[in-house]
């Protein structure tokens, strides 16, 4: 990708994987206007590159994946202005859930308020040993404002989410898989946890993986079982169906063409 940000950081490998890093590291990448702004074009164009296959959101260094929201920004917001703010960031993590690349959120150590909710709108979620999240917005007298309440009832269920959330209480990283916020912990470096999680995903049909991420994102739907028939159906008329099917049937490796 030619487009160079000042927060940002992306690189695509050969496989067709974007790393996207948050790179504020001397403050803890903290989401201020200006990387809202850059992340919210960096989407965008991630969307629109046919190269890039599937992408892992990071924060630079291994202090924080994104430790929060600019709270100086926050503190000058008024009820008008401060629904917008939370419209516009509620927008911008929209764009990462409804891209139909698979999306791993490698967490790096802390994701608290905003990170964790910009780790929450990532389709899954590898956090390193040391990771600790939580919405701790209550705090400055809050709430998440960027998808968090819904997003973590979604993930931890209702009872937990309201314990998280009015305690503002740190999740460390072996709880947080224990409850499903998380997917895996890494042994290791939690971005080569992630690209080797998606260089499996990428060997199975991508207009498969394309209607899957669909199809779940139409589970909490009155129609979400009429969605999952219709994509099904659609996938039936596919050469990668005929792919796949034909390489099970012959007993070898299916060579998908993503159409």
């Amino acid at each position: 990708m030619a487009q160079s940000y000042e927060t940002l950081l992306l690189d695509v490998d050969e496989s067709g994987i974007c790393t996207l890093t948050i790179n504020r590291p001397d403050k803890l990448n903290a989401l201020n206007n200006k990387v809202l702004d850059e992340l919210d074009e960096a989407v965008d164009a991630i969307k629109e590159d046919y190269k890039i296959k599937a992408l892992v959101i990071t924060g630079a260094g291994d202090k924080a994946f994104v430790a929060g929201a600019d709270i100086k920004e926050l503190s000058s917001l008024d009820p008008v202005s401060g629904e917008k703010v939370s419209e516009r960031g509620q927008r911008i993590f929209q764009k990462i859930e409804d891209l139909t690349i698979p999306v791993i959120a490698a967490v790096n150590g802390y994701a608290l308020g905003g990170g964790c909710e910009l780790a929450m709108a990532c389709h899954l979620r590898i956090a390193s040993p040391n990771a600790a999240l939580g919405l701790p917005e209550v705090s400055l007298g809050l709430i998440p404002g960027y998808g968090g309440t819904q997003r973590l009832t979604k993930l931890a269920g209702r009872a937990r989410a309201l314990e998280y959330i009015m305690t503002g209480r740190q999740i460390k990283a072996d709880e947080a898989f224990e409850v499903g916020l998380v997917n895996q912990i890494a042994d290791a470096d939690p971005v080569e946890e992630a690209k080797a999680m998606l260089g499996k995903i990428l060997k199975q049909g991508p207009v498969a993986i394309k209607n899957a991420i669909l199809a779940v994102k139409e589970a909490d739907s009155e129609d979400g079982y009429k969605a999952e028939a219709r994509l099904f159906g659609e996938l039936c008329g596919t050469a990668d169906f005929k792919e796949g099917t034909g390489a099970f049937l012959e007993k070898r490796k299916p060579n998908f063409s993503g159409k």
